[in-house]
């Protein structure tokens, strides 16, 4: 009697007689933007750049209290002996003062330059937040979608298992009424063995992504929903690789930062030129405590100390120029142009690698596009290269390899198309990324051809491909 093994049968092999893991229920599958809330809430590396960025942005009012007045006050608590020859006298007693001075600086270049270098850097450290918080959108993609890819892969790993064994169940049943050699059943024996090995690697690899979760997020999930495979396979808008490198240079949140960390050390250079320049300050002070302290002698010119309290007011303007500090303002220049140069050809570096980037996932994603319908195909016409080989096999036209070897490349290419539609997804997200336009709001369109009762098991392919394998078939009798 004919057996065919075809996909359809080794999946539903797969889902009934070979499920490792109890399902979670239906209602408990998280969705992708569930997933991406938690990460926005508890995700450590968030945390830790919103909390840079706060003691980043400090550098502002930091800079901007040199330019402001600067009120001090103080006292003096002093032990005076006063003694003299003639006459023979001596005075011991406490002198004390108070004193408050005000600072109002008029003319410092310096501190104005740095002022303007700290207000670049608030502003670059806030698009660098931007940048983290859009790589965190790209990181719960990549780390949910990982968890349906493995799922998938474990799903075809274990149909593939299936089918194995099912041969390997074939061959014996042919050896024992004497249609096959022992041959046969070793070369079954070593591709079921195979299959199971990879099935359970494939396993762990799916407690790896979803422990992938549990970093990203701090929580841990039993299952999430799936990607439906109904999910429009679309060029990128606009399909114009000049088009998207364009968009790139004007919103690339880490190029639109490096432009800030420029101007930032343009302005510090300005700074260290700044310090050949005199400063003006005007000052204010007032003085309050006995003659001792103050250094007053009494009316009557007496080197006895004057009994009584004094007050001083002065206000003036303080000009102040550097003449030498021992080159260490030729050399903070010095080290200003150096600093620029830096920044400059970072941002050469950075731009470059934005362009290539940009360009090479465009042409990634419209491959991906040509890719998705190929493995697709592909599957198809490998399930009737499997159905055809043991065809051959059962009337002695084709051996054991050659089903064997079929066999083993319709599961390939059955992981090969679930890896290309994860990729689809992934490198379009990672352009709008470079583009500097990924949003929350492309994983809500995402969301919405989530299938909230997938099971991998049964739905790691669509459910046209063994349809249409079997009329492929039909209508190629001959084969």
């Amino acid at each position: 009697m004919l057996r065919k093994l075809s996909l359809a049968v080794a999946v539903s092999c797969a889902s009934n007689g070979m499920a490792w893991a109890a399902e979670a229920p239906l209602s408990t599958k998280t969705d992708l933007v569930s997933v991406y809330q938690e990460a926005v809430n508890n995700n450590a590396d968030l945390a830790a750049a919103v909390a840079q960025y706060g003691a980043q942005k400090e550098v502002v009012p930091q800079a901007r209290a040199g330019l402001l007045p600067n009120l001090s006050g103080g006292a003096d608590v002093t032990s005076v002996r006063t003694s003299i020859d003639q006459p023979s006298a001596t005075a011991n007693r406490n002198a004390h003062s108070y004193q408050a001075t005000l600072a109002q600086p008029l003319f410092r270049a310096d501190r104005w330059f740095q002022f303007q270098a700290a207000k670049d850097v608030n502003e670059q450290a806030a698009l660098q937040l931007s940048a983290t918080e859009q790589n965190l959108i790209l990181q719960t993609a990549d780390s949910y979608f990982n968890v349906l890819r493995s799922q998938d892969n474990l799903a075809s790993t274990k149909a593939e298992e299936a089918a194995f064994k099912r041969q390997l169940d074939q061959s014996n049943e042919r050896f024992d009424v004497g249609l096959s050699d022992k041959t046969d059943v070793l070369n079954s024996q070593a591709s079921y063995d195979t299959a199971r090995a990879n099935r359970i690697v494939a396993q762990r690899q799916v407690d790896d992504a979803f422990e992938a979760l549990v970093t990203l997020t701090n929580r841990r999930y039993n299952s999430i929903q799936g990607i439906s495979h109904n999910l429009p396979i679309l060029p990128p808008a606009p399909n114009d690789a000049k088009a998207w490198v364009e968009t790139a240079a004007r919103q690339n949140l880490n190029l639109l930062a490096s432009n800030y960390a420029v101007s930032a050390a343009e302005q510090t250079l300005k700074q260290r030129k700044a310090g050949h320049a005199p400063t003006v300050d005007a000052v204010a002070r007032y003085e309050k405590g006995d003659n001792d302290a103050l250094g007053f002698s009494n009316p009557n010119n007496l080197p006895l100390p004057y009994k009584g309290d004094v007050e001083q007011t002065s206000i003036g303007l303080q000009l102040s120029i550097p003449i030498y500090s021992g080159g260490l303002i030729n050399s903070q220049v010095r080290q200003g142009y150096a600093q620029l140069d830096q920044t400059e050809q970072q941002r050469e570096s950075l731009l470059r690698s934005i362009v290539e980037n940009t360009r090479d996932l465009h042409r990634a994603v419209n491959t991906d596009v040509e890719q998705v319908q190929a493995r697709k195909q592909s599957i198809i016409s490998n399930q009737s290269a499997v159905e055809a080989t043991e065809i051959g096999y059962q009337v002695g036209t084709r051996n054991i390899v050659d089903v064997l070897d079929a066999q083993r490349s319709l599961y390939t290419s059955v992981r090969d198309y679930n890896n290309t539609r994860y990729d689809y997804i992934l490198d379009n997200l990672r352009l709008k990324q470079q583009a500097g336009t990924l949003n929350p709001g492309d994983l809500q369109d995402l969301a919405r051809w989530l299938n909230p009762n997938y099971n991998p098991d049964k739905d790691f392919l669509p459910p046209d491909l063994a349809k249409a394998a079997a009329e492929q078939l039909k209508a190629r009798p001959g084969q």
